[in-house]
């Protein structure tokens, strides 16, 4: 077969294990607690692949030595434009299902901003904005290293969720590194979640704020995201963000 005709039933393959997830349970999985797990997004030809671009680095933009700027230890490359084709198919075929969600939960929340049905449309926004620069991202973590509660803003144009795929295999490639999502409710002390993945599961998860009705109708919740302690290992992630950087 050759790598013309394989390549466009691989990219067959995933838009169909895209489309296959439950959509449905996912939008009320982020209504309820701001995230939401879609088991086997990625095969483990395709995790491998993608964690292996790491080590080529002419494919990135830009790499980021976390402790050099105190955001924990690790590190995380910034694709280049044009992205990677699994990247590239991830980021607009998982777009429309969720901008859905986005523009109810900014319904919800008296935000005016409402986001187009295709991605191609929320990214001549962001570039007309001068948001002009890719943020799709592949981390590693070794051993001791972490990555503190942030949020991945970038400019004025956020698209409020964003998708996290682990890569490698918890218990066999590396122990610890768990993906931690902390709320912050008004009058209230944070809550901390602990999602659980397995290689080829994707998280959803709110970049930065979600609606949540309260006795007194709906107020704005603010969440971060970050990864515990890896405790052995080597642990590569694929980050999925919608919105570009300036």
């Amino acid at each position: 077969m050759s790598a013309a005709l394989t390549l466009r039933r691989d990219r067959k393959a995933l838009a169909e294990r895209i489309a296959w997830q439950d959509w449905e349970g996912t939008a009320a999985s982020l209504d309820a607690c701001g995230h939401a797990v879609l088991p086997g997004l990625l095969d483990e030809a395709e995790c491998r692949a993608i964690a292996a671009l790491y080590d080529r680095p002419d494919g990135f933009r830009s790499r980021v030595v976390m402790a050099r700027h105190g955001f924990g230890s690790g590190e995380y490359r910034y694709f280049a434009y044009p992205l990677p084709p699994t990247v590239a198919l991830l980021r607009e075929a998982v777009y429309p299902y969720l901008a859905p969600v986005a523009n109810r939960w900014n319904a919800a929340m008296g935000i005016d901003v409402r986001y187009p049905d295709t991605h191609d449309d929320f990214l001549q926004r962001c570039h007309e904005a001068g948001q002009t620069r890719p943020t799709p991202l592949l981390l590693r973590y070794h051993a001791g290293d972490y990555n503190c509660l942030h949020q991945d803003l970038y400019g004025e144009h956020v698209f409020p969720l964003q998708v996290a795929m682990l890569l490698s295999q918890p218990g066999e490639d590396f122990d610890g590194g768990e993906f931690v999502l902390t709320e912050q409710r008004p009058r209230m002390q944070s809550r901390a979640d602990v999602v659980p993945l397995r290689r080829g599961d994707a998280v959803v998860f709110a970049v930065h704020r979600r609606p949540v009705r309260g006795t007194r109708g709906i107020y704005r919740v603010n969440l971060r995201h970050g990864v515990s302690r890896v405790r052995s290992g080597r642990r590569h992630v694929l980050g999925l963000v919608f919105h570009d950087a300036q």
